[in-house]
């Protein structure tokens, strides 16, 4: 079992396939994007999965892929079929921004892929458009109606800034009226090169107030181990919401993960460094 320097037992690998994406969020990069890195940089595939083997022996039994987009880097679900076959892996889950990842989910149904986290920060699609620099929605909100077809668990994750899309808060809880989603909303973290907007942070307490304003039912949950989110509960919804202090950092204690970039960095944690090069 690995065990970190704090006694945390780690069993959880967010594996990141790729730095490339089909979005410019404007919280996540500058509208020019960034300079991608050139593809022999990048873990193989191969080693990727020589990594998850090694690491499953030592412990490791969920999986997370994020990127970038996940699903921009080719051959991404011949690696999946191989990742969900490897003796004590027994959770993979993806987080995506659904643009192109409706055709794909029969398969991934088929593969047993344990939930999706959908990123979508709007139902507007105006202001989807001005946040992430591209006209998209509709492709995530079919892929969204395709997760649900499919009875895949589905969290849909939401960063939140005043003045940007704090007026989509309720909206996005009302889909937990009648949708068996949960809807999570995520502190912004300064990430794009220009450090925190200050005018823009959002609490989680204020989202919090903000929920329970429209929706005096909500009540707390019992967490899962290892959540990183507050989870509520609201009267008579299929759904359920969550807030993630991903600035404040409230989960800490709790951290079960380590992480690993396109370029094999080793991250004990999100706001490190790295460690080291596993490559």
């Amino acid at each position: 079992m690995l065990i970190d320097n704090h006694g945390r037992p780690i069993s959880y690998l967010r594996l990141a396939v790729t730095d490339r994406c089909n979005l410019r969020c404007f919280y996540c990069m500058p509208e020019e994007g960034i300079s991608f890195l050139p593809k022999p940089h990048l873990l193989t595939f191969e080693e990727m999965l020589r990594m998850v083997r090694i690491m499953a022996d030592m412990g490791i039994s969920k999986v997370r892929i994020t990127g970038g987009e996940p699903f921009v880097r080719r051959e991404l679900m011949s690696f999946l079929r191989e990742l969900v076959a490897i003796p004590g892996i027994e959770k993979v889950n993806i987080t995506t921004n659904g643009v192109l990842t409706e055709p794909l989910i029969p398969e991934l149904k088929s593969l047993g892929i344990n939930s999706i986290n959908l990123s979508l920060d709007t139902l507007d699609r105006e202001r989807f458009k001005e946040m992430t620099r591209r006209d998209e929605l509709p492709a995530v909100l079919s892929t969204l109606d395709a997760l649900l077809a499919n009875d895949i668990e589905t969290k849909i994750n939401a960063v939140v800034m005043a003045g940007k899309n704090d007026i989509d808060i309720l909206p996005l809880v009302g889909l937990t009226k009648d949708l068996p989603v949960s809807v999570r909303f995520i502190e912004e973290m300064p990430f794009n090169g220009s450090g925190l907007n200050e005018a823009a942070f959002m609490s989680y307490h204020k989202i919090i107030e903000i929920v329970k304003e429209k929706h005096p039912s909500l009540s707390k949950l019992k967490d899962e181990a290892h959540s990183t989110s507050y989870n509520y509960g609201i009267d008579n919804h299929k759904g359920n919401v969550g807030v993630i202090a991903a600035f404040s950092r409230t989960f800490c204690g709790t951290c079960n993960r380590i992480r690993v970039t396109p370029t094999g960095t080793f991250k004990s944690c999100l706001y490190d460094d790295g460690v080291l090069n596993i490559r």
